[in-house]
C-alpha cells in the first residue's frame, strides 16, 4: 500500500491551480505548465528569498515539505537536488538540508576563478585584501543598466586589491545599489575578515546566488599599473561580472583586472 502523500496531480484541481499560479507569478520563466518539481523549486526559492529560512539554517524535512505543498516526497527531493546542485542548499549526511552560506568553506571559492599555476588555491592561503576606497556616487548609464536601476541613482563604488603571497594580483572595482547596502563603509569592509559575499549576506541580507561574466584581454592604464605593480605593456585579463540575488535581481557589478603570469583563470562548463 502506498502511504506517500498524494502528488498535486492526485490532489484537488483547485490546489494544483493555486500552486501552479504561485509558481508562475514568482518567475516569468516558470510557466504553469512547467514540471511539478520545478514548481516546488520556485516555491522553495520564494521562502529563501523572503527570509523564511536564513543562511546556514536547516530547512524543513522532505516529508514536511511534501505535506506542506501536497506533493510526493520524491518531487520535493528532486527540487532540493536541483537547488543543491546550484549551491543554494547544502545536504549534510544524517543532519538534513541547510541553506547555503558564503561563509562555508566549500562555498567561499565559488566565484573566485583564478588559480595558481600549482592548481592548489587553498594551499596558497587566503588572499590579502587592501580596500582602496568605498564611496557613494551617482550611477552612470552603463552602471544603471547593469544594476537595473535609474541613471543617477545612488550606488556604492568599492575599489580593492587582492594579493597572493604579498604579490598584488587582482584589482577590482565594484558597484552596489545604494539602498540595500546602506551603511557599508571602507572601515567596515576592512574590519570584516571573511569573504565579501558573506558580509553582504550576514549584515545586509543580500545573498549572491549566480553571476554572469564577460572576459577579454586589455592593457592597464597608469593608475592600474601602479596598484598592480606591473608595466603598461603587460596584458591583463579583464573580467566583468554581474552578480544576482534571488529572482534574478542584479545586486553587484564587478570589473576585475587579473595578472596571469603566475595564475590562470579556470571555469567548469556543464
Amino acid at each position: 500500500m502506498n502511504t506517500e502523500p498524494p502528488s498535486i496531480s492526485e490532489s484537488s484541481a483547485p490546489v494544483a491551480a493555486e500552486l501552479a499560479g504561485q509558481a508562475a507569478a514568482s518567475s516569468n520563466a516558470t510557466p504553469a505548465f512547467s514540471p511539478l518539481y520545478q514548481q516546488i523549486k520556485v516555491l522553495i526559492l520564494q521562502s529563501l528569498q523572503s527570509g523564511e529560512w536564513k543562511p546556514s539554517a536547516a530547512i524543513p524535512s522532505e516529508m514536511d515539505l511534501a505535506v506542506r505543498f501536497k506533493v510526493s516526497q520524491g518531487t520535493v527531493r528532486k527540487a532540493i537536488d536541483e537547488l543543491a546542485s546550484e549551491n543554494l542548499l547544502v545536504r549534510r549526511q544524517g543532519k538534513g538540508t541547510f541553506v547555503a552560506t558564503h561563509a562555508e568553506h566549500q562555498v567561499q571559492y565559488r566565484f573566485l576563478r583564478l588559480f595558481p599555476d600549482s592548481g592548489d588555491l587553498q594551499g596558497e592561503g587566503p588572499a590579502q585584501r587592501q580596500i582602496i576606497d568605498c564611496k557613494r556616487v551617482r550611477a552612470s548609464a552603463d552602471i544603471a543598466r547593469a544594476l537595473a536601476i535609474r541613471q543617477g541613482e545612488a550606488v556604492l563604488q568599492v575599489r580593492r586589491v587582492l594579493s597572493f603571497a604579498s604579490v598584488p594580483t587582482i584589482l577590482e572595482d565594484l558597484w552596489l545599489p545604494g539602498a540595500p547596502f546602506k551603511g557599508l563603509t571602507a572601515d567596515r569592509l576592512r574590519a570584516y575578515q571573511g569573504p565579501m559575499y558573506a558580509l553582504f549576506e550576514t549584515e545586509f541580507g543580500v545573498r549572491m546566488v549566480r553571476a554572469e561574466e564577460k572576459i577579454r584581454a586589455v592593457l592597464p592604464d597608469v593608475e592600474q599599473c601602479a596598484l598592480l605593480h606591473t608595466s603598461a605593456k603587460t596584458p591583463l585579463l579583464s573580467v566583468e561580472r554581474i552578480a544576482f540575488t534571488y529572482n534574478d535581481t542584479p545586486m553587484e557589478l564587478r570589473r576585475g583586472l587579473y595578472l596571469t603570469d603566475t595564475h590562470y583563470y579556470r571555469n567548469v562548463l556543464n
